[in-house]
């Protein structure tokens, strides 16, 4: 079996679900522990950084042998839950495709850069510094990504999420919003001395569809399309005879280049404030929980031509300039001043009750990975 291969199946076999979305889940530990025995006996410095209480980062340093470029590989090792899963950590290989939870997302990508270390490090680097991070709680809040840049810049990072072999110089950002809505508690057989916070709910939710619909209806963004939103949870009332008094609603909004989190608060509150003016019995309040911005890096920048390179170098295929729906932690490695692309295996199944990776594109992910290694520590002395 290919090394590559091989370590993804044992890390997919480990139960790595992010308990901030499930709680009593075991999180990152027990990976974190196998990828930085791995990556000692490959010869690297391991540093391992706790980016909360129990969940640590692990960070795999391997020194050229003089001053030069120095290249970041990034990759989050948390998953989301297994709910609907039938054997979640017992990867198994058909039709050449490991399946598994995180096989795709993002284990396959994680393999395919600790392998490209494997061989960098077996071939000696020349000059600079690879820099192999394995974060947590990329599928939650990225405390992962946001401790890995209080320590660590490079002149480049390849952040290898599911790209199906593509370059991905940006992705959309999010922003989740929560809104209230009150009413006043009643028995149910007492209309005039109750008022249904729920009803008022629908005002909101009735408001919010038609501004998604008018979002995708706007000119695309030429690499992430448009601009949406989407109802994620919502609670109400207290029992089946009496008036609710409250409902909460959750929402995320998916933003593209051009908007901040300031401009997609504003549609929220002028819909709140359109409301209260047709009814003044209308009561709401809302709150940002946390925003990520959208990322973009010029397709003509050094990083994402010469991975345009190593590709073709390694595959013989080049692999067209793109853009992600989903947000990644390349935002925070960007704001931090280091230059990122995404690159990594093709699949399907994030997040769904079956997902796998193809074997073939976690082996081709490696050997590009490991061409642009060779030719990145040549592009300027530091």
């Amino acid at each position: 079996m290919d090394p590559a291969i091989a370590l993804l199946h044992e890390l997919v076999a480990i139960n790595s679900v992010n308990p901030s979305l499930v709680p009593g889940a075991p999180g990152e530990t027990q990976i974190a522990d196998a990828i930085a025995i791995y990556l000692r006996r490959l010869g690297l410095d391991v540093e391992i950084q706790e980016a909360a209480p129990g969940r640590p980062n692990v960070v795999g340093i391997l020194e050229g042998r003089a001053r030069g470029n120095s290249l970041m590989f990034c990759g989050h090792v948390d998953t989301v839950g297994v709910a609907g899963m039938s054997a979640p950590f017992d990867p198994q290989i058909r039709d050449g495709r490991l399946y598994g939870r995180g096989a795709q997302d993002m284990k396959g990508g994680v393999a395919a850069m600790i392998d490209a270390a494997r061989v960098i490090a077996r071939e000696g680097l020349a000059a600079g510094r690879l820099i192999v991070a394995a974060v947590v709680d990329e599928e939650y809040e990225s405390l992962g990504a946001d401790a890995l840049v209080t320590r660590w810049r490079a002149d480049g990072a390849v952040v290898t999420e599911p790209t199906d072999l593509q370059i991905a110089i940006g992705h959309k950002g999010f922003a989740w919003f929560e809104v209230e809505t009150k009413g006043k508690a009643a028995h149910g057989s007492r209309p005039r001395d109750g008022r249904d916070a729920i009803l008022r709910m629908g005002r909101v939710l009735h408001a919010l569809e038609a501004l998604d619909k008018d979002l995708q209806q706007r000119p695309p963004h030429a690499l992430m399309g448009t601009a949406s939103l989407h109802a994620s949870l919502i609670d109400g009332g207290r029992e089946l005879s009496s008036y609710p008094d409250r409902c909460v609603l959750t929402y995320e909004r998916r933003t593209i280049p051009g908007e901040s989190d300031t401009s997609v608060e504003q549609e929220l509150i002028r819909i709140l404030d359109d409301l209260r003016l047709a009814d003044t019995e209308f009561e709401a309040s809302h709150r940002r929980l946390f925003s990520r911005p959208c990322y973009e890096i010029a397709p003509e920048h050094e990083l994402p031509r010469a991975l345009l390179r190593a590709m073709t170098e390694a595959t013989g295929s080049a692999a067209p300039l793109t853009g992600m729906t989903f947000w990644t932690d390349a935002a925070v490695l960007a704001a931090s001043g280091t230059p990122a692309v995404l690159f990594g295996p093709g699949g399907a199944g994030l997040h769904s009750v079956e997902e796998y990776v193809s074997v073939a594109d976690v082996i081709a992910c490696r050997d590009a990975l490991a061409a642009l290694a060779r030719a990145w520590q040549k592009k300027r002395g530091g």
